[in-house]
C-alpha cells in the first residue's frame, strides 16, 4: 500500500509540474479514513461520558440535598423513633431507602424520556433505532448505586441523632 501511494504521489507531482513546490493534492487510502473515523468515535465517546459524569454528579449532589433537608425537617420524627425503640442501623436503613428510591425514580424516568425522545426523532427522521436494554439496565442500576453513595452521609448522620436532642429542638 506505501509503495502504490509513493508512485501516485511521484506521477501526481510529475504531472502537475511540481518540482520544489509543495504538493497540491492528498492522498487517502481506507485505513487512514478508518483511523480518522475511530478517533471521532473516542473522541465523541469521552465527550459523552464526561457530560454522563457530570449529570451523575449534579443528581447525586441533589439527593444529597434532599436527603439533608428531610434529616432536618424530621429530626423530631427521628427522635421520637428512636425514644420507641428504633436502633441506629433502623433509621439509617430509612433514609438509604429513600434516597434509593429516588434515584431509582430518576434513574427510570431519565430512561423513559430517553426512549420516548428516541422514538420520537426516529419517527420524524424516518430512522431505524437500535435500543440497547443492557445500557438502560446499567444506566439505571449506575443511577441507584448513585443514590445510595450520596444518600449514605443524610443516613448517617440521622441515625447518629440522640433521641432527647431531636425531641429538645423546635
Amino acid at each position: 500500500m506505501n509503495s502504490a501511494e509513493a508512485e501516485i504521489k511521484n506521477l501526481l507531482r510529475e504531472r502537475h509540474r511540481l518540482g520544489d513546490k509543495p504538493d497540491d493534492f492528498t492522498i487517502q487510502n481506507q485505513a487512514t479514513i478508518v483511523e480518522t473515523e475511530k478517533e471521532a468515535t473516542r473522541t465523541l465517546t469521552v465527550l459523552v461520558g464526561s457530560i454522563a459524569s457530570i449529570s451523575l454528579l449534579v443528581g447525586g449532589i441533589g439527593i444529597l440535598a434532599v436527603m439533608l433537608s428531610a434529616y432536618r425537617e424530621r429530626r423530631r420524627e427521628i427522635g421520637l423513633r428512636r425514644a420507641v425503640g428504633a436502633r441506629r442501623h433502623d433509621i439509617r436503613m430509612q433514609f438509604l431507602l429513600e434516597s434509593l428510591i429516588f434515584a431509582s425514580l430518576g434513574g427510570f424516568l431519565g430512561a423513559f424520556v430517553g426512549i420516548l425522545f428516541t422514538l420520537l426523532a426516529s419517527g420524524f427522521g424516518g430512522w431505524d433505532i437500535v435500543i440497547s436494554w443492557v445500557a438502560i439496565f446499567l444506566g439505571f442500576v449506575l443511577s441507584a448505586v448513585v443514590g445510595l453513595i450520596f444518600g449514605i452521609y443524610p443516613a448517617s448522620k440521622a441515625a447518629r441523632l440522640e433521641p432527647i436532642e431531636a425531641l429538645r429542638c423546635e
